[in-house]
């Protein structure tokens, strides 16, 4: 997706600009009108208008774990909430989300300036936000979660932190794998379709379904792509 920022009438404002951990180069924020965009270089990594795929994401993970009423959920990346309201939406009172956000300006913008947008969510008591890699929170978890919902990039090329690489490789699957509870669900999120990387999954012991979804929550524009990996119930397959 590519935005220019400048139109005569309604120009895109930058709101702040901070650099990768990598240093790798800059994520900026920038404004129009209502309308807010998580831009590097000239991608948008995050649109407000462009939710619809994101929210698809919650809940078609949730769709497969319903029936555990005290569900954890993980979610890798904030953004700009997306996918944290599509869950709260949908998850009873008695479950957990944990988020883990790498970046602490992410959370502040999520305060800050996208404050409408997050309408309150981080203030639920379902809620743990941790600014910490999202790789950490997995490697630390053993059966902890009933799923992981990963949208920390553009998908499994590491288009942002080179380092993602790391969660979609055979070993950072399996430390995904182990994390989940007998059952649970990697729901990964992607721009486009890769075969390669669905094959890297069934390789680490995952049952896989791919689903396009629309970008847009009215059913229009773009499809991205959702993997729903299921753990294996079986311990002997987990």
């Amino acid at each position: 997706m590519f935005l220019h920022e400048s139109f005569a009438v309604n120009p895109w404002v930058l709101i702040d600009t901070v650099p990768l951990p990598d240093g790798r180069g800059d994520i900026r924020l920038i404004q129009r009108a209502d309308e807010f965009s998580i831009m590097l270089g000239t991608i948008a990594l995050m649109n407000s208008r462009l939710s619809g795929s994101e929210e698809a994401m919650a809940s078609l993970a949730w769709a497969r774990i319903s029936d555990r009423p005290r569900a954890h959920m993980l979610i890798g990346g904030l953004g700009m909430g997306f996918t944290l309201r599509a869950a709260l939406a949908e998850l009873p009172a008695t479950a957990k989300i944990t988020v883990a956000e790498l970046m602490p300006a992410v959370l502040a913008w999520a305060k800050g300036p996208m404050a409408a947008i997050f309408d309150g969510c981080l203030e639920d008591r379902r809620v743990d936000i941790k600014i910490n890699d999202v790789r950490n929170v997995i490697r630390s978890a053993k059966g902890v979660y009933d799923a992981i919902l990963l949208d920390v990039d553009n998908g499994p090329d590491g288009l942002t932190v080179e380092t993602n690489d790391a969660l979609y490789s055979i070993a950072g699957l399996a430390t995904a794998k182990a994390a989940l509870r007998p059952g649970g669900v990697l729901a990964v999120w992607a721009s486009a379709p890769d075969r390669a990387f669905t094959q890297r999954l069934e390789r680490a012991g995952f049952k896989v379904e791919e689903e396009r979804v629309r970008a847009h929550r009215k059913a229009r524009g773009s499809r991205h792509v959702i993997w729903l990996a299921r753990k294996p119930v079986s311990n002997n397959k987990a």
